[in-house]
């Protein structure tokens, strides 16, 4: 990444500054398109993360003692310096995650949006005023910061993940910690350099560089850090809300999913196909609310399945504009796919397209995996109830809509779904019966917008949402206000 004249080693931010870390050990960051070393970044221990929070804490009183109004004037500095710097951002989140500029430049767009959202939550945080049931009392509610908000995000849409949390947590008032994922420290740390340019006062945002259980543990164990938010895999939100709980922190959990597609037999097949592309395979397929179960009707399974079939054969895969998809975020993770379909194969399943990494020279050295679809497999085993986060689809066939509806909601997750026909019946009863916190209808199982909430049911999450207005119940308290006056004393 020396071409987007990025430091040769990532450091951490810390009170306003950019610090390496007290040991100076670094690990590397490699090129999902190369597969290459492409940088070194700062590897943070308890010690690091210990002064970070500190950071934050000795910045609250100040921060939050701002009016709501003034948080968001600094806030939309952030959004503005961000989209001066659009470009090169997005070039940054490209570099990391090995999708094309065209899409980083869109999920920048979409973190500026969320930016200058929740900048004017700064002129609408509001509390509500009632009546009592007392003569000559007045009750009212208001919204209050909770202290040091400890932050983890994912890598598979980096700057989005940024603002989705560290927006709404500062303009609540709170301090931040953010501990970048492991795979894109580079969007982190520009992140950090343009709100820092912008305005934002030290200490404010901290960002630390480091793995989970070394970097991130230590933030959520920390009695400093008043509410911890997570975005990544339900095996370690559900350890997170272990520790978190353990001492009443509050809590915030986005987690996995294995989004159902449902395909009716009255539905646009053309348009249904498109839009199951689009949920199993773009970003890779590396998104909490892929498409990764595809139902369609029996009467119209051949026909879909067909087209569908048709239409991943068609997708160019790598980092150009022109590609559809690039590569998955890391090795690991590939393995982890290509043992998944091995699996589901030796168990029966009918891989129709795919299943194998991509091996040609234009592809052989990135972490490339196959747009693949699969049928054949029991809604029960392991690769239609585990998350590959990968561009891996499985197809099921149901007799009925009632059939179809009992496989949607087959699954330990619930965070989105969809289902495509013409009827406004099924339609509704189906987003009245899902089982998931995003409904879509002939559309994707992906696509929240800014002033939306976001957020799943089961093991997809812990009930939280984020973004949107419902984002600032995450990072306020609501405080009770209770005023008796005398009106003799006029």
């Amino acid at each position: 990444m020396n071409q987007l004249d990025l430091p040769a080693t990532l450091p951490n931010w810390i009170e306003g500054r950019e610090l390496e870390t007290e040991a100076a050990e670094t690990f590397a960051k490699h090129s999902p398109v190369t597969g290459k070393e492409i940088g070194r970044v700062a590897r943070s221990r308890a010690a690091d993360v210990c002064r970070a929070i500190g950071s934050a804490a000795n910045a609250f009183p100040s921060w939050s003692a701002q009016t709501p109004v003034a948080r968001g004037d600094v806030l939309m500095a952030i959004a503005r310096t961000m989209r001066q710097h659009q470009e090169r951002l997005a070039a940054v989140v490209a570099a990391e995650t090995g999708m094309s500029f065209k899409a980083a430049l869109a999920e920048t767009g979409g973190a500026i949006a969320q930016g200058e959202f929740m900048a004017g939550e700064g002129r609408r945080f509001f509390g509500r005023t009632t009546t009592s049931a007392v003569p000559n009392k007045q009750a009212m509610t208001v919204r209050e910061a909770l202290g040091v908000a400890g932050l983890i995000i994912a890598a598979n849409t980096p700057i989005a993940n940024v603002a989705w949390k560290v927006f709404p947590a500062l303009v609540c008032g709170n301090t931040a910690v953010l501990k970048a994922a492991e795979d894109t420290p580079a969007t982190a740390w520009f992140f950090g350099k343009l709100a820092h340019a912008a305005g934002l006062p030290p200490g404010v945002l901290n960002i630390v560089q480091g793995f989970g259980e070394e970097a991130g543990a230590p933030l959520v164990v920390d009695p400093r850090v008043a509410v911890v938010s997570f975005t990544g895999s339900t095996a370690v939100g559900r350890e997170i809300a272990r520790v978190a709980g353990a001492r009443l922190a509050r809590c915030s959990l986005e987690l996995g999913g294995k989004n159902p597609l449902v395909v009716c037999d009255d539905a646009d097949l053309e348009n249904a196909v498109e839009w199951a592309v689009l949920s199993a395979f773009s970003n890779a397929g590396q998104r909490c609310a892929a498409g990764s179960r595809i139902i369609a009707l029996e009467s119209v399974y051949r026909t879909f399945r067909d087209l569908l079939v048709q239409r991943t054969g068609r997708l160019r895969v790598g980092p150009a504009d022109a590609d559809d998809f690039g590569p998955v975020i890391n090795q690991g993770q590939l393995d982890a796919m290509l043992a998944g379909v091995q699996r589901a194969r030796s168990e029966g399943a009918t891989i129709l397209t795919g299943g194998n990494r991509l091996s040609d020279p234009a592809h052989a050295d990135g972490f490339y995996m196959a747009p693949t679809l699969i049928e054949n497999v029991s809604p029960d085993s392991e690769i239609s109830t585990h998350e590959l986060f990968g561009p891996i689809a499985c197809l099921y066939r149901a007799r009925d809509f009632s059939e179809a509806l009992e496989l949607a909601n087959r699954s330990s997750y619930g965070l989105t779904a969809c289902i495509h026909t013409r009827s406004i019946h099924r339609a509704i009863e189906f987003t009245r019966r899902v089982q998931a916190g995003v409904v879509m209808v002939n559309a994707g199982t992906f696509g929240c917008e800014p002033h939306m909430p976001f957020g799943g049911v089961k093991q997809s999450g812990n009930g939280t949402r984020e973004p949107g207005t419902e984002a600032l119940d995450v990072y306020s308290n609501l405080k009770n206000v209770i005023i008796a006056f005398d009106p003799s004393l006029t």
